[in-house]
């Protein structure tokens, strides 16, 4: 039997039933989302299953949403179910004031830089990490470069030519 979207949402309602919301299937690819509490009972449950044996952590990483009052920062796993070649993206939303997030890396060794990586850019505290550290920034560093709470462009600027970056004027 080949392992297909429809497969997994059904084994996910069947153990976490409303726990897991939000499917989606962009581009072909299974998408939902749990709560932060229930990260590692997720991702456990889809390595352990061997019909879904999700076993490859393809990428984690993080996504500010400053908008979303309460679900500022998203976490976003991709898995990878290499004998199907079947790949899932799976998301946990958590505040900006406490950007706690259990680690992953007693499943996924290879979530160790990845998590670094996340908390060196935007501050998610991945509990229970082994060595949680910026690994790309300066230790010095009191803020996470990958949030948009700064503006892109300086808007006091006078000598900036709009024309010169594609706004206003005539385009030829």
């Amino acid at each position: 039997m080949a392992l297909t979207n429809e497969y997994i949402r059904l084994r996910l309602k069947e153990k976490f039933g409303e726990e897991v919301s939000e499917f989606e299937e962009p581009y072909g690819m299974l998408t939902f989302e749990a709560p932060k509490e229930n990260n590692l009972k997720v991702l456990q449950f889809l390595y352990d299953d061997p019909e879904l044996n999700f076993q490859f952590l393809t990428d984690l990483q993080a996504v500010h949403y400053p908008d979303n009052t309460g679900r500022e920062l998203a976490v976003v796993y991709h898995l990878h179910n290499l004998r199907d070649n079947v790949r899932i993206r799976f998301k946990i939303f958590t505040s900006i004031e406490k950007p706690d997030v259990y680690t992953a890396t007693q499943l996924y060794a290879s979530s160790n830089w990845m998590e670094r990586e996340t908390y060196d850019f935007f501050g998610v505290n991945f509990i229970g990490h082994p060595n949680l550290i910026r690994v790309l920034n300066v230790d010095e560093m009191d803020y996470f470069p990958m949030r948009k709470e700064f503006p892109l462009e300086d808007q006091s600027r006078l000598d900036k030519d709009d024309e010169m970056f594609g706004r206003g004027g005539n385009i030829i």
